[in-house]
């Protein structure tokens, strides 16, 4: 192989090798007074490595399902699957303990929550609707002449609310000497002494008077208890008092609104709605 680079010129590489000494001695020296001041040369450390990406997701800040407060309304119970039972066992189970005294001032009338077995309805959940539509500022509690608490079923009480089959409704409606049957076959609620006795049907699929206005099937649930608990408390059916207004709560609803529209209330603002009296 031929070498072809430049021959360097003998002076040229001692110019070379004296600039190298003196870069060497300068920098020992420079190490030298840096040792005798007791400086301590900085340590090169790795840079870290990027911080992991956490989810944020409720999983990785170790949330846990927020429970609803015992003092928080119990929602409303909702419609069973399947098709409605027609007859349950005839028994009862009822809510157990006690609940909280509903409205300010009045004397205080007290009361079971009973659902018949075989229903399919879960008696904690009705209680706990019956117990917030009855303690509710536009039902019967919110005028201050009354107060209303629920018991347990083997308290002393003045009147039950029970969730009954058909036929078991139609049974202890016709022992009061009510009759429920529309074509034969056991369809309204009723009132008898001391029972407000809700049919399982209309609890489960309301009313067409309701399913046609497109109105919630928890209004239609509100209005039934208060209209048979009203009966209890010494109301009457009435009928509407203004043709395309809301209809009294003592209005037979479920079977026709009278010109009214659905309402589920007692009470409109201050004062009690009612309209013409029908016994």
């Amino acid at each position: 192989m031929i070498d072809v680079r430049t021959p360097v010129h003998p002076a040229v590489r001692r110019m070379h090798r004296q600039r190298r000494r003196r870069w060497w001695s300068t920098g020992l020296g420079v190490f030298t007074l840096l040792l005798a001041g007791g400086a301590v040369l900085p340590r090169l450390t790795p840079a870290p490595p990027p911080a992991p990406v956490v989810s944020t997701t409720p999983r990785a800040f170790g949330a846990v399902p927020v429970r609803p407060s015992a003092s928080a309304p119990a929602p409303a119970s909702t419609a069973a699957r399947g098709p409605i039972p027609a007859r349950g066992t005839g028994k009862f189970g009822y809510a157990p303990g006690r609940g909280k005294v509903l409205g300010t001032k009045g004397p205080v009338r007290r009361f079971r929550v009973a659902v018949e077995h075989g229903s399919g309805e879960p008696v904690a959940a009705f209680a706990a609707e019956v117990e917030a539509t009855l303690g509710d500022k536009r039902s019967w509690t919110g005028g201050g002449r009354l107060r209303l608490q629920r018991v347990a079923g083997r308290d002393e009480h003045d009147f039950t609310v029970y969730l009954a089959t058909r036929d078991t409704a139609a049974t202890m409606c016709e022992r009061g000497g009510v009759n429920i049957r529309i074509g034969g076959r056991p369809y309204t609620s009723c009132r008898t002494t001391g029972r407000a006795i809700l049919n399982l049907d209309r609890w489960r699929s309301s009313a067409p008077t309701f399913t046609r206005a497109k109105v919630p099937l928890r209004t239609y649930r509100q209005y039934v208890i208060n209209h048979e608990v009203g009966h209890e408390l010494g109301k009457h059916h009435q009928g509407c008092p203004q043709r395309g207004g809301p209809a009294p709560v003592m209005v037979q609803q479920t079977l026709t609104l009278r010109g009214c529209t659905p309402n589920a209330w007692p009470r409109r603002g201050a004062r009690e709605l009612t309209g013409p009296s029908r016994f």
